[in-house]
């Protein structure tokens, strides 16, 4: 976490500026080195945890997607996830979607040097997705920060088939501040949160949510989407984040 301190801390005063004078601190400003300090925290994790942690917490989903089936994941930064998704499920075909093309350069670069035909990527601003066409969804701590996340769960929603999932990987906790309190990471959660994902979804004009939109709230939104949440489960090794397993209603 030192590295993801060192760059949020960089952008402190225009933050502060943001504070006083309204708006936010555009995405492009964290770039290129939030792509690798992203990176450098996930990548871990998912070699570790995505297949054989992650996925059991999602029902069906892992025999659906060894028989094959169509899965975006958005928000997907350098595409890691996705590339170890496709490699592990070959007869399933995979997308990555995210608003930063140098992480889908990145993306695109690993798929090919690990000889993946299943997986591809695109720029795309994930509030608009294809309707109709997937049977599964992936977020990884990807719906928080967006400037509208109600429109990108409708979105999600409006692109699943009728049996479809959605997968959403975010923060573990609650919407409640006095909740949080006890929670020995809050500090660290609620100081992200003003730094960078508040801040970026502000700077277009939108919700502003933050890290610690919590599980209340989620739930709330997940809802309104027409969504309804099967489980929320813990993520091994990771005490920070849930998975929420989701159908349309």
């Amino acid at each position: 976490m030192s590295l993801a301190s060192a760059l949020l801390g960089s952008h402190v005063q225009e933050v502060a500026t943001a504070f006083r004078d309204g708006g936010g601190v555009p995405y492009e400003r964290f770039r290129p080195d939030f792509t690798d300090v992203m990176d450098q925290l996930s990548r871990g994790l998912f070699d570790g945890q995505l297949v054989d942690g992650v996925l059991p917490a999602t029902g069906d989903l892992p025999d659906r997607l060894a028989r094959g089936i169509r899965v975006a994941d958005i928000g997907c930064g350098t595409g890691h996830a996705v590339n170890l998704l496709a490699r592990a499920f070959p007869a399933s075909d995979f997308v990555g979607y995210d608003l930063a093309p140098d992480a889908i350069e990145r993306a695109r670069a690993e798929a090919e040097a690990l000889g993946l035909a299943n997986a591809r990527f695109e720029v795309r601003d994930v509030v608009t997705l294809p309707v109709g066409e997937l049977d599964a969804v992936f977020a990884f701590d990807a719906i928080h920060d967006q400037a509208d996340p109600a429109g990108v769960l409708r979105a999600v929603h409006s692109a699943l088939t009728p049996d479809g999932v959605f997968v959403m990987f975010d923060v573990k906790a609650s919407s409640d501040l006095d909740d949080n309190i006890g929670n020995p990471v809050a500090p660290l959660l609620y100081a992200v949160s003003v730094l960078h994902c508040m801040t970026v979804s502000l700077a277009r004009g939108g919700a502003g949510l933050g890290t610690v939109w919590g599980e209340q709230l989620a739930r709330r939104m997940l809802a309104d989407a027409g969504f309804a949440v099967v489980s929320v489960s813990d993520v091994p090794d990771d005490p920070m984040d849930s998975v929420y397993l989701c159908r349309k209603s």
